[in-house]
């Protein structure tokens, strides 16, 4: 699951991008949306509660190699280092790596809407009162700045966990690397979460949960583009799906047309066929070398990789090459 756009109502810049891409992505052949738009605040809740379904094992994989294996990631971090954690929303992840690394000086959640960064920056400043914490609102799949404070720690280390990077395709986890490396600089480290290839009947449960959280996650989409574009779809003509594709080795979700139907979005009219679908996510599942060897391709050198006991999920560290470091900076 992806997590990066998080706010009930979004500014009037984001509105705009998200009218332009829904539209594109309702118009193309097949339908797709991009998964961030997920994120309004029914979504961010109903995320949270997709984690603690007992089908799906990535968020409870992750927390526990975290916690066992915290005394490992301090020791990659240098003295003075700021944390930059991309799409970061909640931050109980980031509290275990703050935890571990007390000699953290900084510590930057990027997330496309601000509102629940800011509010999980109140909560953590009292928990950390040496650390700044400071909050910056972005698109992490862009160039943005970081604060002066984060630009003048002797290192920046990148965080990016709960399998985000699947979300991508391939060349857009490359070129999320690629800009990561740009934004934290010379010397930097990245530490990334990625879901790992596994029995696909354990990838099907994670994403068709008995209580049909997930099923509701993807159809508020809907919800979302009938409130802000003036949509009119009918969520009873819709239903999620969610299947392992073992040839790509992804997850992929959509959301299937029950009915030969036209739905209205922003004025603009589109046909769907009986059985037509909007595809809404993708999650990749990587294996420790396949994920080492894409970061290897855009100068991240892999130095050390963390799993679970049942292998279902790893945490992996890189060190940006210094050829790169040399070319980019």
């Amino acid at each position: 699951m992806v997590a990066l756009a998080r706010s009930p109502r979004p500014p009037d810049a984001e509105v705009s991008s998200f009218e332009t891409d829904v539209l594109a992505g309702l118009g193309a052949t097949p339908k797709r949306i991009q998964a961030k738009y997920f994120y309004d605040g029914a979504g961010s809740q109903l995320f949270e509660r997709i984690t603690e379904q007992p089908e799906y094992y990535p968020t409870r994989s992750e927390m526990r190699i975290l916690s066992e294996q915290g005394a490992d990631f301090a020791k990659l971090i240098p003295e003075g280092a700021a944390l930059v954690e991309f799409g970061s929303g909640s931050s109980k992840k980031a509290r275990i790596m703050l935890k571990a690394a007390p000699k953290l000086a900084a510590y930057v959640p990027v997330d496309i809407c601000g509102e629940m960064i800011e509010q999980e920056a109140i909560d953590l400043r009292p928990d950390f009162p040496g650390l700044k914490v400071l909050p910056v609102t972005a698109d992490i799949t862009k160039p943005f700045e970081l604060p002066e404070e984060a630009k003048a720690a002797p290192v920046r280390v990148g965080f990016f966990p709960g399998s985000t990077i699947g979300n991508f395709e391939p060349h857009e986890a490359a070129a999320f690397l690629r800009n990561a490396a740009q934004i934290l600089g010379k010397g930097a480290l990245m530490i990334v979460g990625a879901d790992l290839i596994k029995p696909a009947d354990t990838l099907n449960a994670a994403y068709n949960d008995a209580a049909g959280v997930t099923a509701r996650f993807n159809l508020n989409l809907l919800v979302r583009i009938n409130r802000e574009l003036r949509g009119d779809f009918k969520l009873d003509t819709f239903e999620h799906h969610a299947f392992y594709n073992r040839e790509r080795h992804r997850i992929e979700m959509h959301l299937a047309s029950l009915k030969r139907q036209r739905v209205k979005v922003a004025g603009e009219s589109f046909d769907f066929r009986a059985g037509e679908t909007i595809h809404t996510e993708n999650s990749y599942k990587y294996s420790v070398e396949s994920l080492g060897a894409l970061a290897r391709g855009v100068g991240w050198l892999p130095v050390g990789a963390w799993t679970d006991p049942d292998k279902f999920f790893s945490i992996q560290a890189f060190k940006l090459g210094e050829t790169v470091t040399r070319a980019s900076f």
